[in-house]
């Protein structure tokens, strides 16, 4: 693991590493989203592993059921199986893979935003560059496979952080009420 001003470069090795890079990451959000829930942007081409690092994530949340894409469902809530919270969910699985980008990414996204942070759940979110937006308040993972083939990179950026001589990106538009 190595670090780049505040992005964290990470390699993972097999899957497992995947896995356990999405129990951690599941901390850190927890810490960072309080009450609110949290956001995880989730980027990388098929096969990626994207799913393998929510399937720690939901883990380390306390979810005992299987964590599959939701590719063709579009969107899956996890009830947490841990303590007094047992029962609620601790996590909205978002895949926008499916749909065109614009308007109908952003509306799906919008309503499954609002369910998350009203159960302050965590919402991951697979192929977010389908949004005509970037969220604000999201952290984000990159995930490619190395070019060597010997497994995966990810790169772990957090919520505000911006390269220097890098404008901001336009501000999400309001959720349709």
């Amino acid at each position: 693991m190595e670090s780049t001003d505040a992005i964290e470069v990470c390699h993972l090795a097999d899957p497992a590493a995947t896995d356990a890079l999405g129990r951690r990451l599941a901390s850190q959000l927890l810490a960072a989203g309080a009450a609110d829930g949290a956001l995880l942007l989730l980027r990388g081409e098929l096969g990626a592993g994207k799913t393998s690092l929510v399937q720690g994530l939901a883990a380390a949340l306390g979810i005992s059921e299987p964590v599959t894409s939701p590719t063709f469902a579009l969107a899956q809530h996890y009830d947490t199986d841990v303590g007094s919270d047992a029962g609620t969910t601790a996590l909205v699985h978002l895949d926008l893979y499916r749909l065109e980008p614009g308007a109908a990414a952003d509306e799906l996204f919008a309503q499954e935003e609002e369910d998350a942070r009203g159960l302050g759940a965590v919402l991951a979110v697979e192929w977010p560059e389908r949004l005509s937006f970037r969220p604000e308040g999201a952290w984000e993972v990159a995930l490619s496979h190395r070019e060597d083939g010997e497994g995966r990179v990810a790169r772990i950026t957090p919520p505000g952080f911006r390269p220097p001589g890098v404008t901001p990106p336009p501000a999400a538009p309001p959720a349709p009420r």
